[in-house]
């Protein structure tokens, strides 16, 4: 598969997104929903069972016991205080912000099957995205290449949905196989503090990333933002990543240095398997120690099917 080094590549939807492919996407996300109905155990590293929160609720009013309330809901104390039955009332949250953290960083400008991961990763916003919408809940997000973040503050709108989708197009679009790789300068954890400052607390936040980069800090970032947060992973990955080629060459690079290896050596194969499925067990290993519901979604397959089967949507089960 070869990449365009054009100012203004093609949006061929394999290599480079367009923003119509991405809101084209709004079509097909029905029956999807992240509610705490969802039996999200499915999704999770380990066995650590957790829901989402859902909208939860807040606290309305006390008022006087009227025949037919929930006796759940009793004030105990003003009851004895008044010598008469007070109950507490709530009302539901209509809506809540869903903050898409969504990866454009060189590490994702790669693919052998189906789609490079920018765009998996762009097709994954434009879908939660949709999915946030459509129950009613403010859409907004952080959109990161190596050096720079978009932020776009959750609003409930159709055209605050587009606004995302079009700054996720714009990193996209930027992507070169000329641009210089910077994975280790620790902008992953600059956009998940970033996030922390904007989520505050009752977000639901989904990360959308391969974690390239990922550090012992990247760990307590997370742990702090799900605290308070509902958050989700979805890691993008290429199948190379599991099921490297017995024989023939394999081509490697790493912005402007491009390097053939030749994987039928025994001395290639091993270590060039070794760590990239390495790489994928350490995010799965630090995911499941934060405690963060973790979907594995590869470059090969339809993203939004896959998300369709982790969420289990139909049967209530895993597919």
């Amino acid at each position: 598969m070869t990449t365009s080094t054009l100012d203004n590549p093609p949006a061929d939807g394999f290599v480079h997104a367009s923003l119509g492919q991405l809101m084209a996407l709004e079509h097909r996300v029905r029956g999807l929903s992240f509610l705490a109905r969802q039996p999200l155990s499915s999704i999770l590293s380990g066995n650590h069972a957790s829901r989402l929160r859902g909208r939860g609720l807040s606290f309305d009013e006390l008022r006087r016991y009227i025949p037919g309330d929930d006796l759940r809901h009793l004030d105990w104390r003003a009851s004895l205080r008044y010598g008469k039955p007070f109950v507490r009332t709530f009302t539901e949250e209509r809506d809540r912000p869903t903050l898409l953290l969504v990866d454009q960083r060189m590490s994702m400008f790669f693919g052998s099957r189906r789609s490079f991961k920018s765009v998996v990763a762009a097709e994954l916003a434009a879908v939660c995205a949709w999915i946030a919408f459509h129950a009613g809940d403010r859409v907004g997000g952080l959109v990161f290449d190596d050096h720079h973040v978009q932020h776009i503050r959750p609003l409930r709108s159709r055209s605050r949905v587009e606004a995302l989708c079009a700054a996720v197009v714009r990193s996209n679009q930027k992507l070169s196989a000329t641009n210089p790789d910077s994975e280790g300068d620790g902008q992953l954890d600059t956009v998940l503090r970033n996030c922390i400052s904007a989520a505050g607390h009752d977000c639901l936040v989904c990360i959308i990333s391969d974690f390239a980069g990922a550090t012992a800090q990247t760990l307590q970032l997370l742990r702090q933002l799900n605290a308070h947060n509902d958050v989700i992973a979805l890691q993008v990955y290429d199948p190379l990543a599991l099921n490297i080629p017995a024989s023939g060459r394999v081509t490697v690079t790493q912005g402007e240095l491009q390097v053939e290896l030749d994987v039928e050596r025994r001395q290639v194969y091993r270590p060039l398997s070794e760590f990239l499925s390495g790489r994928l067990r350490e995010v799965a290993d630090m995911l499941r120690r934060s405690q963060v519901p973790l979907m594995m979604i590869d470059t090969g397959q339809d993203p939004l099917e896959q998300l369709r089967r982790e969420l289990g949507r139909l049967s209530g089960v895993a597919r």
